[in-house]
């Protein structure tokens, strides 16, 4: 079984996600988006755009987004079967979070690391 075939996204609390976008935008280059975010295309191996894109997400520092997660930022990563998966990675001991949740963006379920840091596991829908 194929576990992670890539990244769909990158998040992170910011304390002024609105001027961070900005700086990101002015300097950086990123076409940050009133929602907050960026999305980057994926290329397939011959150069061209392939399906789907890449994430990139500015959320508040209020709060905790990504708790039991200690960290300030979560990485979501693309996978083929997020069902087996999340069995494979409860037989081997990982610390599963509650039950995949399903939506029209795909499939998602989340383990933290052994350092406390909470990862998104998505299987996006058919097509993408």
């Amino acid at each position: 079984m194929k576990r992670v075939t890539g990244i769909g996204g990158i998040f992170f609390q910011a304390s002024d996600p609105e001027t961070l976008g900005a700086w990101y935008r002015t300097h950086l280059g990123i076409d940050v988006q009133a929602w907050g975010a960026a999305a980057f295309s994926n290329l397939g191996g011959d150069g061209q755009p392939a399906n789907g894109a890449t994430i990139w997400s500015l959320a508040p520092a209020q709060g905790n987004p990504y708790a039991p997660g200690t960290s300030p930022f979560m990485i979501n990563y693309r996978v083929d079967d997020l069902d087996a998966l999340l069995q494979a990675l409860r037989a081997e001991g990982c610390q599963v979070l509650g039950a995949a949740e399903e939506s029209d963006y795909g499939k998602f379920g989340w383990v933290l690391d052994p350092e406390g840091n909470k990862v998104e596991l998505w299987q996006p829908p058919p097509g993408q």
